[in-house]
């Protein structure tokens, strides 16, 4: 199956299932063969937006027509999508469509469509993203780490606010000062998923002395690395180069994620400069 197979594989399913009050990720990445920590994040960066996010659009989308279409109780509708009160239906419908179940049955106002997701093949690539692909054995680094709910879309909304403490409280500085390990620069680490739907981002510098107090310590493994190189301002050019590695380097090359820790490296210059550079690093088999 190829990736691009996987994940249309994986959004027919979510269609077919939409209606299950129990879809869960796990459901829909085993359905893709994705890992459930690999499929939200892919889906994440293509998309912009959560697995749950798309599926609470998508049932808010179909309970819209179903209102207009049809004479149903709005309460049966409701229940139908997932709801279990007339209350928290109407609170979702009004923050999706900004009218209530009741205007929208009496065409008080336009409605917000989310259409399905098709993945579509496009001559994309014209400009070309410089790579490079090594092995490395195993390596450490030392820093900060706070652990995020990914299915909840934690990991998104909250990382910003982790690199804005760690400028802010000096510890990006401290960092720099312990950085003489394989890597020249601040890394954000994103690491696998643990139990329970969480994952670890650690903010932190290669390093191949001890972890001095208030810093901890973590291994990442030997790897098979793609290397791409980020020019440009941040956070727009590093999210820019996600988006592309997923929707047209991955689909167009014979590897896939290894799905271990993925690194950003940042260099030590002003991350405003147009010509600033960083790069990503996606472990691969």
């Amino acid at each position: 199956m190829s990736w691009i197979d996987s994940i249309q594989k994986a959004i027919d399913y979510i269609e077919i299932h939409l209606l299950d009050g129990d879809l869960s990720v796990e459901q829909i990445a085993k359905a893709s063969n994705f890992s459930a920590f690999h499929f939200q994040r892919t889906f994440s960066i293509l998309t912009d937006i959560t697995v749950g996010e798309y599926i609470r659009r998508r049932r808010l989308t179909l309970a819209a027509q179903e209102l207009v279409n049809s004479n149903d109780k709005i309460i049966d509708i409701a229940y139908k999508y997932g709801y279990e009160t007339p209350e928290s239906f109407a609170k979702a419908f009004r923050k999706q469509h900004k009218l209530s179940p009741k205007e929208a049955r009496k065409k008080m106002g336009p409605l917000q469509s989310y259409n399905r997701l098709m993945i579509k093949i496009k001559l994309e690539g014209v400009i070309p993203m410089n790579y490079r692909i090594v092995e490395k054995d195993a390596f450490r680094i030392v820093g900060i780490k706070r652990t995020y709910n990914y299915k909840n879309g934690d990991n998104i909304r909250e990382i910003p606010h982790f690199w804005d403490d760690v400028h802010a409280d000096g510890t990006n500085d401290r960092l720099i000062e312990l950085n003489n390990g394989e890597i020249d620069g601040v890394l954000g680490v994103c690491c696998d998923e643990k139990q329970n739907g969480l994952m670890d981002y650690w903010i932190a510098s290669a390093s191949i002395t001890g972890a001095p107090d208030g810093i901890d310590s973590y291994e990442v493994p030997a790897s098979k690395w793609v290397i791409f190189e980020v020019n440009g301002p941040m956070p727009h050019a590093m999210q820019d180069t996600w988006k592309k590695i997923y929707s047209e380097w991955f689909p167009s090359n014979p590897y896939k994620p290894a799905g271990t820790a993925e690194l950003e490296v940042y260099t030590n210059e002003n991350p405003s400069n147009p010509n600033y550079y960083s790069e990503i690093w996606i472990p691969i088999r």
